[in-house]
């Protein structure tokens, strides 16, 4: 049995696999200059004792949203104004108003660390802390929409401000949906008055140049190809665009690499790696997604392994698209076996608008010679990893053994 000395012991590319986590901040964040300044001048206030805006931020998973937050928290906090704090809050986590407010109170109160503690109670603590500090408080909510009562938590945080006399409360609100807005209801929406913006995904050449800053960090000196970095590059930006995943499939063709006793990592340590690292981001990603959203999900996945039951795509140019009408139906489907009673046709476009900005498919308009109003739908994954991943997470693998829904 080998010991920890025989294993730590053992050659390795890595010089710091850390500089790989999509949860390392660099000093340089490249091709996010202009997107940092903008931060930096809406809590700009803060720091001169006056109340800043929100501000909300949209985009696409792994386009730097949370990273550049994060890299204006560390200038913010080493400008050492007292009365100017910062708050981060991962709301995948702390995902009701209650765990929100606990967080932030404890973040700042230790002496609140003990369990018990009720809303309210917390609520006025933090109030008070506030008013008698004067602290200007900017509370960062990353995905903000995981927060189950969203409604409540954004009318308190903003209405916070009517019962201070000192000090202010701002957010920061960080989502992959451009849309989650549309769902809160008019007292949320009329207590907001924020700035927004959107965070464009990484083209293939910025990519690249984000790789090779990581990979000069986190290995040792030539122990990765330039060949290799530049293919990590290609398949990220032709699969998602999301610079998590290029990351970690060159942390994980590193441990290819290590594991076969190997001082480089090639495009062969890339390929095998690959395929291990979209099943596993796509599990991370749809674990989050309600059910509903998944079975949609499984529907199209089941579609691109099964192929259509009444045409044939191809005649449009493309055998792996499908029609939104097609899905639909499918989805109609797998809610009968689950029990669950459908949607109507108008959630399903807010559902694949929503899995289009989680990277997990691809829209198109249909075009010319396509009958009425529709979209192509387009897998970002492999559909056997969807499907394994969402059957997995519905935990009703049975109900599905043969790869044909006959509908019967």
């Amino acid at each position: 049995m080998p010991s920890f000395d025989e294993i730590l012991s053992k050659p390795t590319v890595f010089l710091d696999r850390d500089a790989l986590s999509p949860n390392y901040i660099p000093e340089i964040l490249p091709f996010r200059e202009k997107e940092i300044e903008k931060i930096m001048k809406v809590i700009s206030p803060a720091l001169n004792d006056q109340q800043p805006h929100n501000l909300f931020i949209y985009g696409k998973t792994g386009t730097g949203k949370t990273a550049s937050v994060k890299h204006v928290m560390v200038k913010f906090i080493d400008m050492g104004k007292e009365t100017a704090k910062m708050c981060y809050v991962n709301c995948r986590m702390y995902n009701t108003r209650y765990r929100v407010v606990q967080k932030i109170a404890k973040t700042f109160m230790p002496e609140l660390n003990k369990s018990g503690f009720g809303l309210p109670f917390l609520y006025e603590k933090l109030l008070k802390w506030i008013n008698k500090k004067k602290i200007r408080l900017v509370i960062v909510l990353d995905e903000i929409d995981m927060v189950k009562d969203l409604d409540d938590l954004l009318y308190s945080l903003t209405r916070a401000n009517d019962e201070l006399k000192n000090g202010s409360v701002s957010m920061i609100g960080i989502s992959n949906k451009l849309s989650f807005k549309d769902s809160l209801d008019s007292r949320s929406k009329s207590s907001l008055y924020e700035t927004e913006m959107i965070f464009a995904p990484y083209t293939a050449v910025q990519l690249q140049v984000i790789l090779k800053q990581r990979a000069v960090i986190g290995f040792k000196k030539k122990a990765v190809t330039d060949s290799a970095i530049n293919l990590v590059a290609a398949v990220t930006a032709q699969e998602t665009g999301d610079a998590r995943y290029g990351l970690r499939l060159l942390l994980r063709a590193g441990e290819i690499s290590d594991d076969k006793n190997k001082s480089k990592v090639t495009d062969k340590e890339v390929v095998d790696a690959r395929r291990s690292v979209e099943e596993d981001l796509a599990a991370e990603i749809i674990s989050t997604l309600p059910e509903h959203q998944q079975l949609v999900l499984l529907a199209i996945a089941n579609l691109m392994l099964e192929g259509s039951r009444y045409r044939k795509i191809g005649e449009y140019g493309e055998n792996d698209v499908l029609f939104s009408g097609e899905v639909y139906e499918m989805y109609e489907k797998l809610c009968k076996k689950y029990s669950k009673h459908p949607r109507t046709s108008r959630w399903l476009r807010d559902y694949l608008n929503d899995l289009e900005m989680l990277g997990l498919i691809t829209l198109s308009a249909s075009g010319r010679g396509v009958r009425g109003h529709t979209r192509f739908i387009k897998l970002g994954y492999p559909p056997e990893s969807i499907r394994r991943v969402v059957l997995r997470l519905l935990n009703k693998p049975r109900m599905f053994e043969s790869h044909k829904m006959t509908g019967r």
